[in-house]
Formats: C-alpha cells, sequence, structure tokens
C-alpha cells in the first residue's frame, strides 16, 4: 500500500468511529405506555366524554325529582282603578223587571300561598326512568369509545413519529461520514492526492442529505407535536421518544370472526344501547296515551281592601285550603302519538343498520390487518436481508476504495443502496407496527396497551 492509500485508509478508519450521538437533544424519554397514560389523564376528548358521564347522573336525578312532591309559593298584587261592575236580577231587591248594577270586590286586593303536587300514576314517569338509567351506560360507553379514540391516535402518532426519528438518524449518520469524508477529500485534493470530480461528487451527495436530514428533522417535529396534541400535552414540553416501543405482546391468531369480537366492542355495546333507548322512546310516546292521576293541595290566605293598607293586622285575611286529584284521559291528538311512533321506529331501524356495517366493516379491519402483519413479517425478513447484504456490499467496496481498488463513485452508490435498504426497512416495521395497532383496534383491545 502507498503512501496516499495508507493516509486515506487511516482516515476512513477514524471516521467509522465518529458517532452522531452527541448532536442528539436530551429530554425525558417517553414510551409508549407513558404517552398512553398521560393521554387518558389530560386529553380533552376523554374529558368532555367524562363530563357528559358525570351530566348522566345528573339526568337521572332530575328525572326521578320530577316524581317527589313539587311545592311552590305563590303570592299576587292587584290594583282595580275601575272595579268590574255585574248586573243582578232585580228581583233581588223587590224591583222586578229591572237590573241592578252592582260592583263585586275591592280595589287592592292580595293573595298568598302554598301549592303541593304529587304525581300518583304516570306510565311515561317510570319509561323515564329507565330511559335515565340506559342514559348513564350510553355515556359510560361513549367514554370507552373516547379513550380508544384517543389510545389509536395517541399509538399512530408516536409510531410514526418514533419511524421519523429513526430515519433520521439512518440519515443522520451517512450525513456525518460525508461531511468527514469530504474534509478529507478536500485536504487531498489540496495536496494533489484526490481529484476535483470526486469532491464534487461528495458535496453533491452532501448537500442532498442535508436537505433530506432537515426535512426529516421538521418532519419530527411536527409529528411529536400531533403527538403532544393527542396527548392533550403543552407544545412547549420538550421529550425524546423511547426506542424500545414495541406491540410484538399483542395476540395474534390465524383467523378471526368478526361475529365473536364485535360483540365486545365498546362501539358496538354503544349502538345496543342507543337502540334500547330508541325502543324505550316509543313505549314514552306510547305512554302519552295512558291516563295520568295526580294529587293537588293548596293552602292559601287572601286580603281585600278599599284603602293600600294590606298589612294593617286589624283587618282580617281570609284563608283557603283546597285538596284534590286530578285525572287527565288522552282522548285524541290528531294522530300526533302514532306519527311519533313511526318515526321513532325508523331510529330503531337505522340503528339495526348500523350495527350491520359495524359487524362488515370489523370482519374486513380483522382481514386487512391480519393480512398486512403477515405481508409486513415477510417484508421486514426480505428487508433485514438487504439490509446485511447492502451493509456488505458497503464494507466490501470502502475497503477496496481504502486501497484504490474501486472508484469513488461505487462506494457513493454502495451507500445510497445501503440508505435505501435501511429506508425500507423502516417504513416496512412502521407498517408492521400500524397493522399491529389496527387489529388490536379491531378487536376491540386497545386498553390492553395501557394495562
Amino acid at each position: 500500500m502507498n503512501k496516499k492509500h495508507f493516509i486515506l485508509s487511516l482516515l476512513l478508519s477514524l471516521v467509522a468511529s465518529f458517532s452522531y450521538a452527541q448532536t442528539q437533544p436530551k429530554g425525558a424519554v417517553l414510551t409508549l405506555k407513558d404517552a398512553l397514560n398521560f393521554a387518558t389523564t389530560n386529553n380533552v376528548a376523554i374529558k368532555q366524554a367524562q363530563l357528559d358521564e358525570q351530566g348522566a347522573e345528573y339526568k337521572i336525578s332530575e328525572t326521578k325529582g320530577s316524581g317527589l312532591p313539587q311545592l311552590s309559593g305563590t303570592g299576587q298584587l292587584t290594583v282595580s282603578p275601575s272595579v268590574p261592575t255585574q248586573l243582578l236580577p232585580g228581583e233581588i231587591l223587590g224591583q222586578p223587571g229591572t237590573y241592578i248594577p252592582v260592583k263585586f270586590g275591592q280595589k287592592y286586593n292580595a293573595n298568598g300561598g302554598l301549592e303541593l303536587s304529587q304525581l300518583i300514576f304516570s306510565k311515561s314517569y317510570f319509561v323515564g326512568l329507565e330511559a335515565a338509567a340506559t342514559t348513564r351506560d350510553l355515556y359510560r360507553l361513549r367514554t370507552q369509545m373516547s379513550q380508544e379514540d384517543v389510545i389509536y391516535n395517541v399509538s399512530s402518532a408516536y409510531l410514526q413519529a418514533l419511524q421519523t426519528k429513526e430515519q433520521f438518524n439512518t440519515i443522520e449518520a451517512q450525513y456525518n461520514k460525508l461531511v468527514q469524508l469530504e474534509k478529507i477529500l478536500k485536504l487531498q485534493y489540496k495536496n494533489d492526492f484526490a481529484k476535483k470530480v470526486d469532491v464534487s461528487r461528495i458535496t453533491v451527495n452532501k448537500t442532498n442529505l442535508e436537505s433530506q436530514r432537515q426535512s426529516l428533522a421538521a418532519a419530527y417535529e411536527q409529528r411529536k407535536n400531533a403527538l403532544k396534541f393527542f396527548m392533550g400535552m403543552p407544545m412547549d414540553q420538550e421529550f425524546e421518544l423511547s426506542d424500545s416501543t414495541t406491540l410484538s405482546n399483542t395476540t395474534l391468531p390465524l383467523t378471526a370472526n368478526a361475529n365473536e369480537i364485535v360483540a365486545q366492542r365498546a362501539d358496538y355495546k354503544a349502538l345496543q344501547t342507543q337502540k334500547k333507548l330508541y325502543g324505550l322512546n316509543i313505549e314514552n310516546i306510547k305512554g302519552k296515551g295512558f291516563p295520568t292521576l295526580a294529587g293537588f293541595g293548596q293552602y292559601a290566605y287572601q286580603a281585600q281592601r278599599q284603602q293600600f293598607n294590606l298589612f294593617d293586622t286589624s283587618q282580617p285575611w281570609f284563608n283557603t285550603f283546597v285538596l284534590g286529584v286530578k285525572l287527565n284521559i288522552p282522548i285524541f291528538d290528531g294522530f300526533q302519538r302514532k306519527n311519533q311512533v313511526r318515526q321513532a321506529e325508523l331510529e330503531v331501524k337505522k340503528t339495526e343498520l348500523t350495527m350491520q356495517n359495524l359487524a362488515l366493516g370489523t370482519q374486513m379491519g380483522l382481514d386487512n390487518a391480519l393480512k398486512q402483519i403477515s405481508t409486513s413479517q415477510l417484508a421486514i425478513e426480505n428487508q433485514e436481508r438487504n439490509v446485511q447484504l447492502a451493509q456488505e456490499v458497503y464494507a466490501t467496496t470502502n475497503d477496496l476504495y481504502k486501497e484504490g481498488l474501486s472508484p469513488l463513485t461505487e462506494l457513493l452508490d454502495a451507500e445510497v443502496a445501503l440508505r435505501e435498504a435501511q429506508t425500507n426497512l423502516n417504513n416496512e416495521r412502521l407498517k408492521y407496527k400500524i397493522a399491529q395497532l389496527d387489529y388490536v383496534k379491531a378487536r376491540g383491545e386497545l386498553k390492553n396497551l395501557i394495562n
């Protein structure tokens, strides 16, 4: 080996030991499980669903309260500048054949008292109680659905950000090698050990990698911001992703029957509950055609004065006390209830169709996810072998280049081939993890990712 090749070999050996890790940003390491736990506590959609669930409890209490005794106070003050006049038959005062005008009442009238009512029977009330309790179940399931949506979005955003990070690391490693190689070749060119065209080739490749490196760095930050959004995390909070993220503990059967799985999914249970609510609505509408019975009581004081001296204790107030029951029997409502029932029955049928569509979608999601998992497993194995071969080609070409037996163009081509193989491997790994995530979602088992 001549002096030129010895110096080149020594410099390239130093380049091979170069580490770019020192340039990586420092921050708290966030695992996928950490991100999911944070999201289930801080995501806005989950908080809103929990408030709706809390509101359902208040709705139940409100419905129950309508069947409890209703007590209210009443009061009224009226002033009649002109007291109403009525005509009485003259026979009363010995003037037959005539009518005598008489004013009834006083100029100032006041009354105040209490009114009490108690529902005794109403079919709609009892149906409403059941509907309110069912609404509680519906909002509980919707909260679970919101959690599952957040888990999926956070997991997907995390995996995409992680894949971008790995791709950035690949480009970063190659970029740093080219930066050092460019310095070496420029030095060799000054000392007539390298050609100008070789320096230009290195510069072109380095510039291209610099553009990819900047794009990936920006994409990584954007995907981290998307992850923060789904987590409900402030945008100025810094963290790094854990490289050990995996979904490999997911059980993947060879076949998946949607009919066995869909019944366990929160969205399917929510549709079942919604269907039940529509059925209760039909009963409620029909219940309005039943008689209702309520008891009532009124206790009041009344005063009538010619002068405004209502608070003069020397003049009396007169009290009244009434107890009774009120029966209301609907007879004809212009076919309103009939048409309301028909509309409610259509809602039940639409919900049944939605449930059928969900079952079909679940089967499709399971089949597609399992197919993608199988395809990605084979692709990953092929790409891993491809990366290994590309590494061997690059190492051999690098050795030949050090010894002056291979031109720089072959070394650069080998570097590009290695980079493409590593990129393809990263992409297939992402597809595999997303397919796993889709499979877990189709099975309705996303919450297992945080358990």
